[in-house]
């Protein structure tokens, strides 16, 4: 059912005399100020009738000919007041409304909401006029507060009623209103607190108001630590998703890959391409084409690796220093191809309508969906590496030739082919990074240097090679960097992470977790 169908069944239902002719008319035309006064006398009702038609004149469906107000749609006219349908005149002249206009009728719409039959609505019309309080929405308080039976909106209401008798002129109602603002948890009860203990005289109401922001402060306290806890679990799963490729190349053969971050990259416009093709042929499907860019990053990041390692990095093995140039140098070139192709400007790339929006779990804590579903993803790409390594004979054989490379070739194993493999694996893996970093930020020719800095502390903290270490040292980066981001700011805490480091480093070379096996003994 539309919005429409709603508006056009309340105004059949409602009590006709609920709402007058002339206070639609007084509404519908006139002076601003005029038309408030006639808005706040309505609003004083607290009718459904009243709000069916306030919502009307808020989506400029209201026409006034001879003196009449008729509400339109499709060509169809209702009068207001009787629910009556009426033929449209064809002198009918629209509604103007000015901003401050359908500022106040957002605002008595949401009053008027107070009213409704569904406690949500109520909850979050309750909720939405504590935050904006207004004196001259006082009476429909009263009003809802005297009809309310539900704890949690009743709650809600008192507090509303609250911060309009904050700077009220009685040091009564203010004393008052500050000990029931002391039971909320809303950010923004604690700026009204704050703003009215700045310019407050009395003594009495002062000490209110302290105790009421810090009784406020400590429950919104809770909030900012959870937020704190979130963001730093969502940045080391993606650190995690950096990293997991990175420690399988660099873990197996050596290769200090600097265009670790461009095969990241190509995984982000692989997503932008896909996203194009789905919105120019199957735009009915949008809504799934992440889906389809999943497979596609991961396919078009390996072919990139294994054409990379099997051209370029097989003939430097045991030349750390050359592989770092070669690949630095592989990472220009994958730059400037992308600047050919797709433009040296940041591409767009949109989230999925059900990654969309975010779940509200307390008052100032809110966790996006793209950030939650990401850390789930993360987890998902940890768990198949995990299996594909330990369950498989890929994975039997990678485990073999990272701990001792000349023993598993004398027992028959190609290491050059499962080179070549674990390389293209890796990379696939950055493609599937790149397709997770394109629904949280900015896909550009220069997406991959802002993470590979980072990739190899990650890397090199863990341990090499390991997938435990891997795990931990991302995890436990990502939720260090933002709690002490919180106390030093952004950029102390990136210097106090690097001098941990290599503190770490310096004390256990080996990193968190040791490689075990002969060619780590020797």
């Amino acid at each position: 059912m539309t919005r429409w169908a709603v508006v056009l069944g309340m105004l059949l239902t409602c009590n006709a005399h609920a709402l007058t002719a002339d206070q639609a008319l007084g509404m519908a035309v006139g002076e601003s100020d005029a038309r408030i006064e006639a808005l706040a006398k309505a609003v004083a009702q607290g009718n459904e009738q009243t709000a069916a038609f306030l919502q009307a004149l808020a989506d400029d469906a209201v026409k006034v000919a001879a003196g009449k107000v008729l509400v339109v749609k499709d060509g169809k006219g209702l009068d207001p007041v009787s629910g009556q349908t009426v033929d449209v005149p064809a002198d009918a002249e629209d509604v103007m409304l000015n901003n401050r206009l359908r500022g106040e009728i957002d605002t008595a719409l949401a009053a008027l909401k107070l009213f409704s039959t569904d406690a949500a609505l109520r909850q979050q019309a309750a909720l939405a006029l504590l935050k904006e309080p207004d004196a001259s929405r006082l009476p429909v308080l009263e009003k809802a507060l005297a009809a309310e039976k539900d704890t949690a909106v009743l709650a809600l209401l008192m507090q509303a009623q609250a911060a309009v008798m904050l700077t009220g002129d009685k040091t009564e109602d203010r004393l008052q209103a500050a000990r029931t603002l002391s039971e909320s948890s809303q950010p923004e009860v604690l700026l009204l607190l704050n703003q009215q203990l700045g310019h407050e005289q009395d003594a009495a109401v002062q000490s209110a108001l302290k105790l009421a922001v810090s009784q406020v402060q400590g429950k919104l306290r809770w909030g900012e630590r959870l937020g704190q806890l979130f963001t730093g679990a969502s940045l080391g799963s993606i650190l995690l998703l950096v990293a997991l490729g990175l420690a399988i190349t660099y873990g197996l053969m050596g290769v200090i890959n600097m265009a670790h971050g461009e095969l990241m990259m190509i995984g982000a416009y692989a997503t932008y391409v896909v996203q194009v093709a789905f919105r120019q042929w199957l735009p009915g499907a949008f809504d799934w084409y992440l889906l389809a860019a999943l497979p596609v990053a991961f396919i078009t990041s390996a072919l990139v690796g294994a054409l990379m390692e099997r051209s370029i990095l097989k003939h430097l093995y045991g030349r750390p220093l050359e592989t770092l140039l070669a690949t630095w140098g592989i990472s220009l070139v994958l730059m400037q191809a992308v600047r050919s192709l797709f433009g040296a400007q940041n591409v767009g790339v949109e989230n999925p309508s059900w990654m969309s929006g975010s779940v509200q779990l307390m008052s100032n804590l809110q966790l996006p969906w793209n950030r939650v579903l990401i850390i789930g993803f993360a987890a998902a790409v940890l768990l198949g590496m995990s299996l594909l390594i330990a369950k498989t004979r890929l994975g039997l054989f990678v485990r073999g030739v990272t701990q001792n490379r000349p023993m598993a070739s004398c027992m028959g194993i190609n290491t050059a082919r499962i080179d070549t493999y674990a390389f293209a694996l890796g990379s696939g893996i950055a493609g599937l990074a790149g397709c997770a970093l394109s629904q949280i930020g900015n896909v550009g020719p220069d997406l991959g240097q802002s993470y590979i800095v980072d990739s190899f502390m990650v890397v090199v903290l863990g341990g090499v090679g390991q997938l435990a270490g891997t795990v931990y040292a991302a995890l436990g980066l990502g939720l260090v960097n933002k709690l002490l981001e919180g106390w030093t700011g952004a950029v102390l805490a990136k210097i106090a992470v690097l001098v941990f480091i290599i503190v770490f480093i310096q004390k256990r070379p080996q990193g968190i977790f040791a490689m075990k096996g002969r060619s780590a003994e020797a």
